[in-house]
């Protein structure tokens, strides 16, 4: 594998300041793992997941990434961030952990807009937008009794290295910083204050405020949008908020619709 060092403007990971900063007593994260290439850091926390929470696996090159409905998600050795996360809200009812993504987008939404300066909106249900370009997506998969949380950011890609003309990252965006190991540090770090706050309310996404913050940074409530689901007629109508169960209400001919990400194939504007 080529250095590292080669590349002077995508410098590596520093894995020990991040284990410095990120490994504290009492703190949500019990381990961090940066690895030099991986297929998918979902995958490998899956194997792992029943092991402990707070496990954090970074791949400074994914080579097999998957988004949502096992879309490919590729970049250049670091040019992005890709890092899977294991949580266990046990103590949560099952029906609330479809909140978890959209915590994590939330938290993702939040870090990165304050550290780069770039503001950084939501669609539903999870994937982060600067205008109405993707900087990143967000995959929860359940494994045992647990949840593996992956999220995966463009940093320093260049227009020619993007995987579709839809996106963008976060130096073409005009960040004002695209070091990575604060943006991780920051990143983390908001995902445990957004998962104990919802884990203390037992999940309850009102009473945390995590509801509220998700409202206000999503840029899918109230636009027309086309809902493309699976074995069933197009829905189109005007995106109205979001359920109790994190679902998305859509007004359409029939009525209100709550459409769970499970089911969704993609949203997009209408028209």
């Amino acid at each position: 594998m080529d250095s590292p060092y080669k590349d002077l403007d995508r410098p590596p990971l520093r894995e020990a300041a991040l284990r410095r900063a990120l490994l504290v007593p009492g703190g949500l994260w019990r381990e961090l793992d940066v690895l030099p290439e991986t297929g998918s850091t979902n995958a490998d926390l899956a194997n792992r997941a029943d092991e402990a929470e707070g496990l954090v696996l970074v791949a400074e090159s994914q080579v097999a990434g998957r988004g949502r409905l096992d879309r490919r998600w590729t970049a250049p050795p670091r040019s992005g961030l890709a890092v899977s996360m294991t949580l266990a809200p046990n103590e949560v009812p099952v029906a609330r952990w479809g909140w978890l993504p959209l915590l994590a987008g939330v938290a993702a939404a939040s870090a990165v807009s304050r550290f780069t300066g770039v503001e950084v909106r939501l669609k539903w249900p999870n994937d982060l937008l600067v205008g109405e370009r993707k900087l990143a997506g967000i995959l929860a998969e359940r494994a045992g009794s647990s949840v593996v949380l992956g999220i995966g950011l463009n940093v320093s890609l260049h227009e020619e290295e993007l995987p579709v003309p839809t996106a963008t990252s976060l130096l073409l965006a005009g960040a004002e910083s695209t070091d990575r190991d604060p943006i991780l540090r920051a990143l983390l770090r908001e995902v445990e204050e957004w998962y104990t706050r919802w884990r203390l309310a037992g999940g309850d996404a009102q009473a945390c405020g995590l509801a509220t913050a998700y409202t206000d940074a999503c840029a899918t409530i109230g636009r027309r949008v086309r809902v493309e689901l699976p074995a069933k007629p197009t829905l189109e109508g005007t995106a109205t908020g979001i359920d109790d169960e994190g679902r998305l209400l859509v007004a359409g001919p029939e009525g209100q619709v709550a459409v769970g990400a499970g089911d969704v194939v993609h949203v997009r504007p209408a028209g």
